[in-house]
């Protein structure tokens, strides 16, 4: 026994030589313990303790309570409310890097619906049926199916992050079922419509913006984004590497919100035409102005150089669609046209993902379930070209399968 004490306190100090605080494993139990030496608070020692039943995990605790402390989350408070805590947790998702956006977002989900109704609840004495208390109430305040799922999303991540930093003892939200969000079919556009919205298109100062949509299927913001660094129309690529966003009132560039999102797609040669004769409209545009153009390098601007207002597209969009006779297309539906008659075409599904920058293959297959009867009715289909023309005719007698009525 004492030759094992002995190992656990050689074991525990060499841990602490490594400079992450004590890491060591209890004799009593087995259990492995990580302390954290936050220095002095009036005139005492602080120090934050975790444990875990392995090293690995202890270690990954110890590193997020060391991480949340350089953020200013005081993370030995024994007693805080749910909003101090989400106050926290913001500042920890904006050292993350999380996209101003998304912050904006959740600030207001976290402002509107959750304070009001949890706020005030000792974060250690939240009980799963507070969750459920904080849906039905979202669900009642008119929340839409999709923005009720959000604020159970968020509290349960929130109390994630609380659990991995001993802050808790389990994530109560996980015993609160998500509320389901009605499948919303998508209406794509059919072959003849979206020829009609071509010829509409043509001759449109930002035709190459809503080709992009239609053609490549790239989001409102990444077209917005994309710099002539970006394309390349002799070897007919683009990367898709930034988006322009409204953040704040003002407009920004941020980087592409995930590793699918960065990503580089052939263009098609219609849109190589469409874009080679709008970069000439735009070298016209800037040779016209002189010094009163603004240069930013963007493929996509405004008739003076700078950036395009998204609201401003989106507006231009809805006088064309009533052009074209399809008032139910929105700028986004180019998107799903795109997607839609790729799956038409026979293309796989994980091709049709990666085109699309979706993070994962079921986001692709759940969005687009409505074209996958054509696609399978296609496929069965082939088969009568592999084995042929059927061979039975009209004059053939029927042959009675044994599960036909009698007689």
């Amino acid at each position: 026994m004492a030759a094992r004490s002995a190992g656990g306190d050689d074991r525990q100090k060499r841990r602490r030589s490594q400079g992450e605080g004590a890491l060591f494993q209890r004799s009593s139990d087995d259990m492995w313990v990580g302390r954290l030496d936050l220095g002095w608070e009036g005139g005492k020692r602080v120090r934050k303790t975790v444990y875990a039943k392995t090293e690995k995990e202890c270690r990954q605790k110890l590193d997020k309570v060391k991480r949340a402390a350089e953020l200013g989350v005081n993370v030995t408070a024994e007693r805080r409310t749910t909003a101090v805590w989400l106050g926290e947790w913001l500042e920890i998702k904006e050292g993350d890097g999380t996209r101003a956006s998304t912050l904006r977002a959740y600030r207001w989900l976290i402002n509107t619906h959750i304070i009001p109704v949890i706020g005030r609840v000792q974060l250690d004495k939240l009980t799963p049926l507070d969750v459920r208390r904080l849906v039905s109430t979202a669900r009642k305040a008119g929340l839409s199916a999709g923005s009720v799922r959000h604020v159970h999303s968020l509290i349960r991540n929130s109390l994630a992050e609380a659990e991995r930093l001993d802050l808790v003892a389990r994530n109560v939200a996980k015993a609160v079922k998500a509320p389901p969000v009605p499948h919303r079919e998508v209406r794509a556009l059919r072959p003849e419509e979206a020829r009609r919205l071509v010829e509409v298109l043509r001759g449109e100062r930002l035709e190459a913006v809503f080709a992009c949509g239609l053609m490549l299927g790239l989001r409102r913001g990444e077209i917005l984004g994309l710099r002539w660094t970006d394309v390349d129309l002799g070897g007919a690529t683009l990367h898709v590497r930034q988006t322009l966003q409204r953040v704040d009132g003002s407009l920004r560039f941020v980087p592409a919100k995930t590793d699918r999102s960065h990503r580089k797609l052939p263009i098609p040669p219609r849109l190589v035409t469409i874009l080679r004769r709008h970069r000439a409209t735009q070298t016209a545009e800037r040779t016209g102005l002189g010094d009163a153009w603004t240069e930013t390098g963007l493929v996509f601007t405004s008739s003076i150089g700078t950036p395009l207002e998204p609201r401003n597209v989106n507006r231009r969009f809805e006088v064309l669609r009533r052009q074209a006779d399809l008032p139910w297309l929105r700028l986004h539906d180019l998107r799903h046209a795109f997607a839609s008659m790729l799956f038409a075409e026979g293309v796989p599904a994980r091709t049709v993902m990666e085109l699309l920058g979706h993070s994962t293959i079921q986001l692709t297959m759940n969005t687009y379930t409505h074209v996958m009867p054509e696609t399978q009715r296609d496929a069965v289909d082939r088969l009568d070209r592999i084995f042929g023309e059927p061979t039975h005719s009209d004059d053939e007698p029927d042959v009675d399968d044994g599960e036909g009525p009698a007689g």
